[in-house]
């Protein structure tokens, strides 16, 4: 009989016979996936180009009951498992070389109580998703800015976006999860059930069990909010980025903002004249009435001269996807580094705008987050993402097209990525960790002193490091 050869979470190989995998494959109300099917090339892609990995197993989960066999057929056979929500993650957790993909992406029920002010949401649904449904009511709860990132892995690795300085964080927005732990049971964690895996899951990424549902608390936004989109030259940078700081310091918290230093587009979305130049740009969206956040914002648009200002009243769901169109799925590559500044002093800015003048890619990004208001009100441990104490977060995003271009760009991030340590503790957002090639030291800072009592927590639901495709904390001995 023909056996299937699979890898092991050791990285050890076994073989199971097609019998056994038939047996797996039945009792699944979602479809097993395998390599001779026609389907799994379309089932293994992630959005990161980069990524290319050929797991043994795709399980296609219909529900909760999907999960907890595929869990329990992984630990049974010691295999290496990686769990997929929206497979946006830039490191390419979800999916493994050899394993078994828990699939959560065909989950995707919501259910929204306005009365409440809340949303029960499936783990496979993107932010687009939840934030179309829930803007029928006027709500939302915070996301990230590509409407195409899964809900689960952004949540459970923190969660940053337009609403970040009004109502925090995606994790901190976080109610209750219902999830399948390592040993194969469902348990719901939130404030009175299980409450040390509650505080895990918000901010410990996929390290403690495969969430299948998240219920968030909501926030009125919208329909429309007021949005700043204004693009200035590069030969401005510096002194952009300078008045950027003093706003930022003073503006109220229905602001978030956020800088970008990149290169205008080749699309028809941006006039011939200013394609290809480089920018700085002032991106901020206001949560509250529309004329007080034009009136608010408008100090960014009137700066200086831009390049081309977008600004206006928008549809909430539209801001969503305004950088949709930047961050292609399947072909571009990734690789994407962050840091936390002290500030935005003239080192800071020197470092950034000279690696910007040297970036080997017109697609790369370097973005600076304002992280105020909201998000520094929850202290360093009431959750596990214990990151809050810096006002700046640095995300250095090497985007390009070219296999052959993986190492100049690579090297560019990683470059940067060094010298603005000289700037910061060490503290990173595990959300944009490159390929996590630091190990254990990049987990470390990603959870400062929170990490020992997230890896205790992890003894207790995972002692056996069954998920370890992530930034993995593993457990204490």
């Amino acid at each position: 009989m023909t056996q299937l050869q699979l890898t092991t979470s050791d990285g050890a190989v076994i073989a199971l016979d097609q019998a056994t995998v038939q047996m797996f494959a039945a009792s699944l109300r979602g479809k097993l996936i395998r390599a001779v099917d026609p389907d799994y090339d379309a089932a293994r892609a992630v959005w990161n180009g980069m990524i290319d990995r050929r797991p043994a197993l795709i399980a296609r989960c219909a529900g909760t009951d999907d999960v907890v066999k595929a869990v329990e057929f992984a630990r049974r056979h010691g295999l290496l498992v990686a769990v997929r929500g929206g497979g946006h993650n830039v490191a390419g957790s979800a999916v493994c070389d050899g394993g078994l993909v828990i699939d959560l992406s065909p989950m995707k029920e919501i259910r929204i109580d306005p009365a409440r002010r809340t949303v029960r949401a499936q783990a496979g649904l993107t932010w687009g998703e939840l934030d179309r449904a829930t803007q029928e009511y006027g709500l939302a709860t915070p996301g990230g800015l590509v409407s195409e990132t899964g809900i689960a892995g952004l949540t459970l690795g923190g969660g940053t976006g337009w609403l970040r300085n009004k109502y925090g964080l995606s994790c901190d927005n976080l109610i209750s999860v219902e999830m399948v732990t390592a040993d194969g049971q469902i348990r719901t964690a939130n404030a009175n059930e299980h409450a040390d895996l509650f505080w895990a899951v918000r901010g410990g990424g996929g390290n403690f069990g495969v969430v299948t549902w998240f219920e968030y608390r909501l926030h009125p936004v919208g329909p429309e909010v007021a949005l700043c989109f204004v693009l200035y030259p590069i030969a401005k940078a510096w002194e952009a980025l300078r008045f950027f700081d003093r706003y930022a310091a003073v503006a109220p918290d229905e602001v978030s903002v956020i800088s970008v230093i990149g290169t205008v587009p080749h699309t028809e979305a941006f006039p011939m004249a200013i394609q290809g130049e480089r920018f700085v740009l002032f991106g901020g969206c206001y949560i509250g009435p529309i004329d007080e956040g034009l009136r608010v914002l408008q100090p960014l648009r009137a700066w200086s001269t831009p390049l081309i200002d977008f600004s206006d009243m928008m549809k909430y769901v539209d801001v969503q996807t305004l950088w949709d169109a930047d961050y292609p799925a399947g072909k571009r590559r990734y690789y994407w580094k962050s840091i936390y500044v002290n500030n935005l002093g003239d080192g800071v800015i020197d470092s950034v705008l000279s690696a910007a003048a040297e970036c080997p890619s017109r697609h790369s990004n370097i973005d600076i987050w304002h992280m105020g208001g909201a998000v520094g009100r929850i202290g360093a441990t009431e959750s596990a993402f214990g990151r809050r104490d810096r006002p700046y977060l640095i995300g250095i995003e090497a985007n390009w097209d070219a296999p052959d271009e993986d190492a100049p760009n690579i090297a560019w991030a990683r470059a940067l990525w060094a010298d603005l340590h000289r700037f910061s503790s060490g503290a990173v957002y595990l959300n944009f960790p490159g390929f996590g090639e630091e190990g254990d030291a990049l987990v470390r800072a990603g959870y400062g002193e929170n990490y020992e009592r997230l890896a205790a927590i992890k003894r207790t639901y995972d002692p056996t490091n069954l998920f370890r495709m992530n930034q993995n904390i593993r457990p204490t001995e």
